[in-house]
C-alpha cells in the first residue's frame, strides 16, 4: 500500500524542495572560469566544456546564461561593470580605493578588475579587443574622473602604477607583500597611485 508524505506542520511542499540554484553565483563562477583560462590559453583554444569544467556546471549551463562561447567571451573581455566598483569612491580617495579594490579582488575571488589586460598578447585579434576595451573602459573613464591638465596621461599613469602591484601581488606572489595586511599596503601604496589623481598645483 502507497504511502503519500506530507511536509512538516508549517512548511509547504515547495518550501522542502531543494533550493534553486543561485543564477547569479553561477554567473559569477562561470565568468572567474573563463577568465582564468583566458589568462593561461589562447582564446580560439578554450571550449565551453573547459569553462563549464572549471566553474563546476553543464555547457548547457553556460548557453542558458550568456547563449553561445562569443557572447561569454565579450563579457570576459570587458572591463565596464568592474570599472565602475574601481572607480566608486570621491577623487581624493580614490587612489587608496582602488589598490584596496585590486588586494580585496585577489584574496576573495583570486582576481582583480584590471589585471587581465597583462594577458593580451596571448590573444591575437582578441587581445586587440581586450587592449580596446581597457582603453576606453578603464583608462579613458578615469580620465574623465580628473580635472587639470595632462588628465589623459595622470589617468594612464595611475593604472599603470596599479598593474605593477597587480603583478607582484597577484602574478609573481611577492611573499612579503602577501603576508601584510592590505590596509598596510593601501595606506603605504595607495597615495603613490593618488599622486598622479589629484590636480597638480
Amino acid at each position: 500500500m502507497s504511502t503519500v508524505t506530507t511536509p512538516p506542520p508549517g512548511l509547504t511542499a515547495s518550501a522542502t524542495a531543494a533550493p534553486r540554484r543561485d543564477a547569479e553565483a553561477t554567473k559569477a563562477a562561470i565568468l572567474r572560469a573563463a577568465r582564468h583560462l583566458l589568462a593561461r590559453r589562447a582564446h580560439a583554444d578554450i571550449t565551453l566544456k573547459a569553462v563549464a569544467d572549471r566553474a563546476g556546471v553543464s555547457p548547457p549551463l553556460i548557453l542558458k546564461y550568456f547563449g553561445n562561447k562569443d557572447a561569454l567571451f565579450a563579457r570576459v573581455m570587458s572591463f565596464d561593470s568592474d570599472t565602475a566598483a574601481l572607480l566608486d569612491a570621491p577623487l581624493e580617495d580614490l587612489g587608496r580605493h582602488m589598490v584596496r579594490q585590486l588586494l580585496v579582488g585577489q584574496t576573495e575571488r583570486g582576481a582583480d578588475p584590471i589585471l587581465r589586460i597583462v594577458f593580451a598578447p596571448l590573444q591575437g585579434e582578441q587581445g586587440d579587443i581586450l587592449r580596446a576595451n581597457f582603453r576606453t573602459q578603464v583608462s579613458d573613464r578615469l580620465a574623465e574622473r580628473l580635472t587639470g591638465p595632462d588628465a589623459g596621461l595622470r589617468a594612464e599613469l595611475a593604472v599603470s602604477t596599479l598593474l605593477g602591484l597587480g603583478v607582484m601581488y597577484g602574478i609573481a606572489r611577492g611573499t612579503s607583500m602577501r603576508a601584510t595586511a592590505i590596509e598596510d599596503i593601501v595606506e603605504r601604496y595607495g597615495p603613490t597611485v593618488q599622486a598622479h589623481l589629484t590636480r597638480p598645483v
